[in-house]
């Protein structure tokens, strides 16, 4: 580390205080995002369809916790980035239905997604 780090970690192991850490927003970036709306939702998310301002439209799920997943369009050649997922749904959510148990995926976008069905 660099720059002003090294101080503020500096013994950080030794002086660990649990904080709140939520995350509220995931932006995936996708070259297609009809397909990956679809893979996703196959899984058992629910989109809307959303535009803030002069932004692209997009697709929003609210998830269970009340953090928000969002699927961007990628803009034209831009790679979409290297994502790996963990998602838990329950029984019967996804289509095609997928028994309980871990089922590794990969999206339109060739992001690898660990779906785990009926495990908490």
């Amino acid at each position: 580390m660099t720059g002003r780090w090294p101080a503020l970690f500096s013994g950080w192991r030794e002086n660990v205080v649990m904080v709140t850490f939520k995350i509220n927003l995931l932006v995936v970036y996708t070259a297609d995002l009809d397909a990956c709306g679809e893979f996703y939702g196959r899984l058992g998310l629910r989109f809307t369809r959303e535009r803030h301002g002069s932004g692209p439209e997009h697709l929003a799920a609210t998830l269970a916790d009340g953090s928000v997943l969002e699927l961007y369009p990628a803009r034209s050649g831009v790679p979409t980035g290297r994502l790996r997922l963990g998602l838990t749904v329950d029984p019967g959510t996804t289509e095609p239905p997928l028994p309980p148990g871990c089922h590794v995926l990969q999206d339109p976008d060739g992001r690898t997604v660990d779906l785990q069905v009926g495990i908490r």
